[in-house]
C-alpha cells in the first residue's frame, strides 16, 4: 500500500519554528512533484509551498522567506522549514504527492493524513 506519512506538527508560539516532515512509502517507482497545503478552520485548502523532482520550488506569497520546502529523493521525504510562525499559520498541513507506483503500473495523486500546526500569540 502506497501511502504518505506526515510527521512534526504541534504548538509552538508566535516566532518559532517547526519542521513537517512527509515520507512515501510502499511499491513506487518514482516520485513527481510534492507539496504542501494547508487548511485552516473554516477556510479552503490552500498551496503552501511545492516542489519539482528536480527541486524547482515555488511558495504561496504568504510564506515567502518564512518557509523553506525541500526534499530527499533518496528517503521518498519531503520537508517543510518554517519559521518566524504567525498565529495565522494554524491549520491542519497536507502533503500532497504524484507517484508512478508499481503492482500495477499508475500513476497516483496522494494526500497526507494532516499534521496540526497551533501558533499561539
Amino acid at each position: 500500500q502506497v501511502q504518505l506519512v506526515e510527521s512534526g506538527g504541534g504548538l509552538v508560539q508566535a516566532g518559532g519554528s517547526l519542521r513537517l516532515s512527509c515520507r512515501a512509502s510502499g511499491s513506487i517507482f518514482s516520485i513527481n512533484a510534492m507539496g504542501w497545503y494547508r487548511q485552516a478552520p473554516g477556510k479552503q485548502r490552500e498551496l503552501v509551498a511545492r516542489i519539482t523532482s528536480g527541486g524547482s520550488t515555488n511558495y504561496a506569497d504568504f510564506v515567502k522567506g518564512r518557509f523553506t520546502i525541500s526534499r530527499d529523493n533518496a528517503k521518498n521525504t519531503v520537508y517543510l522549514q518554517m519559521a518566524s510562525l504567525k498565529p495565522e499559520d494554524t491549520a491542519v498541513y497536507y502533503c500532497n504527492a504524484g507517484l508512478v507506483v508499481l503492482t500495477p503500473y499508475r500513476y497516483l495523486e496522494l494526500w497526507g493524513q494532516g499534521t496540526l500546526v497551533t501558533v499561539s500569540s
